[in-house]
């Protein structure tokens, strides 16, 4: 039987986000802030992410993806 995780809220998303990311300084961050706004996003960011929703959503997603959204927002949506 498998088990399907069920869609975290966006703060929680937010949250995961941020650990995942591990900002020097800590930012303030919501669904509408751009990616390219953020101090450090930057590639190792980028993988950062990618591991993220791979380990904690069991989601595949490329750096093709993360280029294609603007926000995070954008991001979250690409849970399904």
């Amino acid at each position: 039987m498998s088990t399907v995780a069920t869609k975290p809220s966006i703060e929680q998303f937010i949250e995961q986000f941020l650990t995942a990311v591990d900002f020097q300084e800590a930012v303030e961050v919501s669904a509408d802030t751009e990616l390219l706004s953020l101090p450090e996003w930057d590639s190792l960011a980028s993988l950062g992410v990618i591991v993220m929703f791979d380990t904690d959503y069991g989601k595949t997603i490329s750096g093709e993806d993360i280029k294609k959204c603007v926000t995070l927002a954008d991001l979250y949506k690409l849970l399904g």
